[in-house]
């Protein structure tokens, strides 16, 4: 968000970090991220629906386990280097963030490298046919290519330029769908279909080393001491991503162990629908991590000033969150997972709340992140872990799918509260106050009792509840005046 100090005098050039419209272009770019992401999740779906249908059930089968595989790759030999490389290109000098963008590049290119060598040797160890195989090797240059491609768009993160960060995504997307559009017309099998994401892949990184040529080196370095200083000092992060990755999927993992495949299978559902919606808040909060980074570096004041606002918004569009799918569940329920789900109803309400509370708690984190509390991180990712699975496992073996939604209400609740003593012990100015969960009450108070409306369909139930939240918050006070400010005509807009 922005800050209540003034621009930098004409004529003097500025980092807009520094300036008073870095706010404004946060959040506007936000908005662009997350309505870009809501795009390309319909891309997605639209483009598996496609795949499905022409390659039928068992090459279907084949498809996604190489992409599994992939993803996997991609996620794991990220360790968080692109989270962290934002926050050090927002606070290093002008050699350093060269000497660190190049040694990142190298760094991600040989992580990557490897651990899809690794899980080539997996496919035919495992017994992979030859098109499995082969398709993995090419599934898996793609992704070496998109991690040059989001470290190199990390500079457009750090200079607040979220629209072109959307619009690389977008496009990456897009070229994705036409080539599987036009392979499936042409029948095609799995290899192809596995292979197009390579020129999705390419014209992406193209288009990004197009934009940022000339503000950032686009060469990698293989600097074998930087590379150790930087593992050295992320080790305790990197650790957290992963317990991160896992800890979300564990209630469906400790579910299946403790329950019935029939629990599982109503708690299955809800999870993958919070699943896509959880990426929302890193997406929001996420455009705000380099102000947040710059301001832990050069004034705690800015930075507290930031985190509230910040946390206002996400408390806001957390509560927005469980009001639509509250109100919307029925038909969430039967769009997503269609007859024989109608339990998962009150599971999804339930898991609405968790996904409520991952709002309230992610500018902690990215808070967190900026004051360098690394071993706070892994400490704050493994209670939150370990209340997870304990939670699920008692809950889950008494009351199936609903112990477990209630289970991960109550791993988040630890989580946000742990999150807040820790940013409290180290830095009192900076954490924020209730006083924003206080304000949004009548709002959300207003808005859930719309469902109490006798007849009134789900959806419509939904979009009324979503429309008596905006205009109570906003009458309340709830609603910070940046957020509203941000948007104004005569804001000039940067992309």
């Amino acid at each position: 968000m922005g800050d209540p100090r003034p621009a930098p005098e004409a004529g003097v050039p500025a980092d807009v970090l520094d300036t008073e419209q870095a706010g404004p272009a946060a959040v506007r770019g936000g908005s662009l991220r997350v309505a870009g992401y809501a795009v390309g999740v319909l891309l997605t779906v639209a483009s598996a629906a496609l795949v499905f249908r022409h390659l039928g059930v068992v090459d279907s089968g084949r498809y996604v386990t190489v992409l599994a595989l992939t993803t996997l790759v991609a996620g794991i030999t990220d360790i968080g280097l692109t989270t962290i490389g934002v926050r050090e290109l927002a606070v290093r000098d002008e050699p350093g963030r060269r000497r660190l963008m190049r040694n990142l590049l190298g760094l991600r290119v040989v992580l990557s490298a490897v651990g899809v060598g690794v899980v080539v040797v997996f496919g035919v160890v495992a017994g992979y046919d030859e098109d499995m195989v082969a398709g993995t090797a090419l599934a898996g240059l793609a992704v070496v290519g998109l991690a040059v491609q989001s470290t190199l768009g990390i500079s457009l993160m750090v200079q607040l330029r979220l629209g072109w960060v959307t619009a690389l995504e977008l496009l990456r997307q897009g070229v994705l769908v036409v080539g599987i559009v036009i392979l499936v017309v042409a029948g095609a099998g799995v290899l192809p279909l596995l292979a197009v994401q390579v020129p999705a892949a390419l014209v992406a990184l193209a288009a990004t080393v197009l934009l940022v040529r000339g503000s950032v080196p686009v060469l990698p370095a293989f600097d074998r001491v930087e590379w150790g200083a930087l593992l050295r000092s992320i080790l305790p992060f990197a650790a957290a991503t992963i317990i991160a990755a896992v800890y979300f999927r564990a209630a469906l993992i400790v579910l299946e162990i403790v329950s019935t495949p029939r629990e599982t299978g109503l708690f299955s559902a809800p999870f993958r629908i919070t699943e896509v919606l959880l990426a929302v808040p890193n997406l929001v909060v996420g455009t705000a991590f380099p102000i947040f980074a710059r301001a832990a570096r050069d004034d705690h004041s800015r930075l507290a000033y930031g985190l509230g606002r910040v946390f206002q918004a996400s408390v806001l569009l957390g509560m927005l969150a469980l009001v639509g799918l509250a109100l919307g569940a029925p038909f969430v329920i039967d769009v997503v997972a269609g007859p024989g789900f109608d339990p998962s109803v009150d599971v999804l309400r339930v898991q609405a709340i968790a996904l409520a509370i991952s709002f309230v708690a992610t500018p902690l984190a990215y808070a967190m992140l900026s004051l360098r509390m690394h071993g706070a991180i892994l400490v704050l990712s493994a209670t939150a872990l370990a209340m997870n699975i304990t939670a699920v496992a008692i809950l889950g073996s008494a009351e199936g799918a609903m112990g477990a939604a209630v289970g991960t209400v109550i791993a988040e609740l630890a989580g946000l509260a742990v999150a807040w003593i820790l940013i409290r012990r180290r830095t009192p100015g900076v954490a924020p106050g209730i006083g924003a969960l206080v304000r949004v009450l009548p709002a959300l108070g207003a808005a859930l009792a719309v469902g109490l409306v006798p007849g009134l369909p789900a959806l419509a139930a939904a979009l009324i509840g979503a429309a008596v939240f905006a205009g109570v918050a906003y009458l309340s006070g709830a609603v910070p005046p940046e957020l509203l400010a941000a948007f104004r005509p005569e804001r000039s807009t940067r992309s």
